[in-house]
C-alpha cells in the first residue's frame, strides 16, 4: 500500500523532471523508472521475508507470515516481532522497500535524466515543486 502510494508520486516526479529537462521520450522514462520501481519493490519484500525469518529464530514462518496484514502492529504478536524490538523491525520492514526503490530512482533521475553531480540537492530536487503543484491543484479556480 505504501509502495504503491511512493510509487505514483514518483512517476509524478520523474515525469516533471524529464519535461523540466527536455529529455526525449518522457513517458519512457516514466515507464521504465515505474519498472524499476516494482522490481525493486519485489525484490526487497523478498529479502524482508528472509530477514524475519532470521530473526524469528530461524524457524519455517513460511505459512505463517502473513503478508496480508496491513496494520504494522498486528504483526507484533506474531513470531519474533513481540515487544518494542519487535515494532521496530515490523516498521522497517514496511518503510524499507519503498524508501531504497525512491533511493534507486532518485539515483536514476540524476544520472540519466537530469545529468547532474550527486548531491543531497540534486537527489531530492524538484520534490518541493512537485507537492506544491500537487496543493495547487485541488485549488478552486479563480
Amino acid at each position: 500500500m505504501i509502495g504503491g502510494m511512493v510509487m505514483i508520486l514518483v512517476a509524478v516526479w520523474i515525469y516533471q523532471s524529464a519535461v523540466k529537462a527536455n529529455t526525449g521520450n518522457v513517458i519512457y522514462w516514466v515507464a521504465g523508472c515505474a519498472a524499476v520501481f516494482l522490481a525493486s519493490q519485489v525484490l526487497l519484500i523478498q529479502l524482508n521475508y528472509y530477514i524475519s525469518e532470521a530473526f524469528t529464530g530461524g524457524s519455517d514462518i513460511g505459512g505463517s507470515y502473513e503478508r496480508d496484514i496491513t496494520e504494522i502492529g498486528d504483526r507484533k504478536n506474531m513470531g519474533g516481532f513481540q515487544g518494542a524490538s519487535g515494532r521496530l523491525m515490523s516498521t522497517f520492514l514496511e518503510l524499507m522497500p519503498p524508501t531504497v526503490g525512491f533511493l534507486i530512482i532518485a539515483a536514476i533521475r540524476v544520472k540519466f535524466i537530469t545529468k547532474e553531480g550527486f548531491s543531497a540537492a540534486s537527489l531530492f530536487g524538484g520534490l518541493k515543486e512537485m507537492f506544491v503543484a500537487i496543493k495547487q491543484s485541488f485549488k478552486a479556480p479563480q
